[in-house]
This record gives structure tokens, sequence and C-alpha cells, in this order.
């Protein structure tokens, strides 16, 4: 039997960490990209091809004889591309329409979840500013230091969740939300408690009856240092997670992912992929689920993929074929930190566009770093910026201070016009060691 060729739907910097991955297995001999980067552009026995069109991705999965489709973002999966896929019999990685919901609406996930009695954050759901107003005022009124998220409904690219710890921050949620559109159609809006704790991450690979977890992750949603300004889709992320402890892990198994792959089931969502948990572990190590993603996480992907030992085509294509149960993914001792390089203005803006980025090769020689690609485009040799978030740049050590030092270092050598990056990534993770304790008293970070 020959060896395997591989489409990877997406073009950032998850995708750049699945292509790299997926390109060194063994039984893998060529990775396509729809659409790609700079970073994959440059790769040998990997090609960018230009489609995204679910008719033109089908013909060129059918024609070039794909063994395995992997789909990064969660738009194509929320659209329905995986369906199309299996509807032509091409075998694709990746939850269908349906199941992709879970993530599609906030709303179907947050009643999902208080129907299979999977914790999370009290919340109420409004369909029209007025009342959501009301809701607020009254609210305030009874006790000022109450505290919400305001959320879209619908996707918003991790940008859909705002703070409204006070009346005038609530206001201008909904208005951002119902009125501006922020994130496309402002139908409905998901309000919520806002729990006390801290965030965490962790991905499951399912067939649709066994999981294969992977090492837990932290990311770090916020603009600026100290989790400062507005949410982004990701500023840095970390691996293996500390704040996840096998006491903690346990519980996340038994509370939620045991009753999500249950409820699925009830449902007849029953699916195969990646289902992601966004959590929020409180003072006493107790789990709730902030939100459901079904795809890769982007960042915690970059951080998570430099971490494994073991080839993950496998592994993917097991999920596929309903077997997950005998395949196994062995992981580096140590830990992973990734720092994303953004532009000065994202999220708001994309600025310093087609900025010739120096001193990768300096950064990609240092011993355990790894530069991923996100918004990159290589010409001639050069690599220029295209988009907001431009490089994940991740350090591998014996302990997380290892890995951040080994990260930051390589983010020195890179430069250009506008570059930004937050300089506190995995600090968290660092005072809890410090104090022998997680940190768990700030309020939730809000993914969206």
């Amino acid at each position: 039997m020959g060896k395997a060729k591989v489409l990877v739907i997406g073009g950032g910097g998850r995708e750049h960490a699945l292509v790299r991955t997926l390109a060194d297995d063994r039984d893998v001999e060529h990775v396509f990209v729809a659409p790609g980067n700079g970073g994959t552009a440059a790769m040998e026995n990997v090609t960018n091809v230009a489609l995204k069109d679910p008719r033109d991705l089908v013909a060129f999965a059918t024609r070039e004889a794909i063994d395995l489709t992997v789909v990064g973002p969660e738009q194509p999966l929320v659209e329905g591309l995986v369906d199309h896929f299996r509807r032509h019999d091409l075998p694709i990685f990746g939850f269908g329409k349906a199941a992709a919901q879970l993530e599609g609406s906030k709303v179907f996930a947050k009643r999902f979840m208080q129907k299979y009695a999977i914790p999370t954050a009290p919340f109420w759901v409004f369909e029209r500013i007025r009342p959501a107003l009301r809701f607020f005022q009254e609210q305030f009124q009874e006790d000022p230091r109450r505290r919400f998220f305001v959320k879209a409904d619908e996707l918003c690219a991790g940008k859909g969740a705002f703070p409204a710890f006070r009346p005038e921050e609530a206001e201008e949620a909904l208005r951002k939300l119902f009125e501006e559109r922020f994130c496309g159609v402002g139908e409905r809006v998901v309000v919520e408690e806002a729990l006390r704790g801290q965030e965490a991450s962790v991905l499951a690979l399912t067939d649709g009856r066994t999981i294969a977890t992977l090492p837990p992750a932290q990311d770090h949603k916020r603009a600026y240092d100290d989790d400062q300004g507005p949410n982004t889709g990701g500023m840095g992320a970390y691996a293996p997670a500390p704040l996840v402890d096998e006491r903690v892990y346990e519980r996340v198994e038994q509370e939620i992912l045991l009753p999500t792959l249950l409820g699925m089931e009830e449902e007849g969502l029953t699916d195969s992929g990646v289902l992601y948990l966004g959590l929020m572990i409180d003072p006493k190590g107790k789990p709730y689920v902030l939100e459901y993603n079904v795809r890769f996480g982007d960042p915690e992907t970059q951080p998570i993929l430099a971490l494994l030992e073991s080839d993950l085509y496998p592994v993917l294509k097991a999920c596929v074929e309903g077997r997950l149960e005998g395949a196994e993914l062995k992981w580096r001792e140590g830990a992973a930190v990734c720092v994303v390089v953004a532009v000065e203005g994202y999220p708001e803006r994309y600025t310093h566009q087609n900025e010739e980025i120096h001193g990768l090769d300096e950064a990609e020689a240092m011993e355990d770093v790894i530069v991923y690609h996100a918004g990159t485009e290589y010409r001639s040799g050069k690599f220029y910026t295209r988009g907001g978030r431009v490089l994940g740049v991740t350090g591998l050590g014996e302990t997380i201070a290892e890995a951040r030092e080994r990260a930051y270092a390589a983010v020195e050598k890179i430069s250009f016009p506008g570059m930004r990056y937050r300089r506190d990534i995995a600090l968290k993770a660092l005072a809890a060691s410090a104090e022998g304790a997680g940190e768990a008293g700030e309020v939730e970070e809000a993914e969206g």
C-alpha cells in the first residue's frame, strides 16, 4: 500500500502546525493545503491550492485521490463542508453540520448543557435589545457588584464575548451585537454570569464512541499584557496546563466529556472529529464549560502538536473509520509555550501588511524552537506579513519556564514594522508553580 495524500483545509497557524506534523508522518507522501500560507508554501512535499468552494474542494480531493481531508477552521464545519465530502464518499476528519452547532450557536450549546446537566454558568437568551437592557438595569440595581458576559450566538472568530461588569459595558456590548451586527446577523445573544477561576482548554479526538485527550492547554485571549484590551483569536498558549491536574482531569472526563458524548448520542449528533472544551476551573477545582468548539484550537494546537512524538495521520484516520480505541498517541515529556506575534492594531485593524519579516532563519535555527506561520505570504524566498496574527513562535523545554524562555529568545530574533506581542504568556503557570497551587482569583477572560 502506498503512502497517503492528505488535504488540510485552512490557512492559519493551526493549519501550519497540522501540516508540519502530518508532513513528518512516515505514512504520508504529500500534503495539500487550501489555501495555506507563507509557511506551508515554503515547505517540501507540501502544496498550497487556492480553493475555497466546497464543490471545488470535492473535485480536487476526488481528482488527486486524497486519502484524508482534515478541516482546520470552524466556519467550513458549521457550513457543512464535511457533509458535502461524505456525500461523495471522501474520507474527512471533522464534525458534520448538525454536530458543529455545538460551536456554531452559543444558544444551542448552552441549552444542550442545561439539558444534560453539564456544569456551565447560569445564562439568559435575548432576541431583542430592549428586554436585555431592562434585564441589566434590574440586575445592577439589585447588586452593582454582579458581573456578566454578553456573547454573540453565532461564530465571531474568537471575538464575540464582551465583559459586562458595569451598566455602560452591558449597553455597549448589546448595541455592538444587536445594532452594529458586529458578529453577523445579530438575532440572539447569550448573557452569562461571570465565573471566577482560571481558564483551560481540553481537546479530545473522538470517533463518536471513544475519546483520546490531548495535553490540556491554556490560551491568552486578550490583546495586551495582564489580560487587558479586546478579545482576540488568541495571543499565545502553553501546554500542558498544570491547572488541569489528575484530580481536575478526572472531573472533566466524568462530569463533562462523557455526558457530552452521551448527550450527542441522545440528540442524534454522534460524530467523529475534535471536541474542544473551553473550561473555567473554579478555586475548588470544579470545571465548568464556557464553550464548546468542534475543531483544533488556535493557538493551542501549536504547543500541543509540538509535544507530539507519535504520528498523527493514523490516529485521525482511525477516528474517521470508527476504530480510535486501538490508536495510540505518545507525548514528549516537558512543556511547550507559543507566543503569537501580531501586527499593531490587531484585532480591530490589520495594519502593516506586506512588510518583510526578518530573522526567521535565526529563530528557526535555535534548538527546540518551531516557528509556525499564520498571516504570512512567501514570495521569491522571502516572507511578508499578511493578516493580523502573523507567527506563533513556540519553544520547548523540560519545564514551562524553560520553554517560555526559548520562545521569547526566538521572538527577539524576529522583526518587521508594526510587530507586537504579549510579554506575559505562561506567567500564570509560573505563578501557580511558585505558590504550589493554581491562581484562581481571576474573572473569566471570556472566550467568544
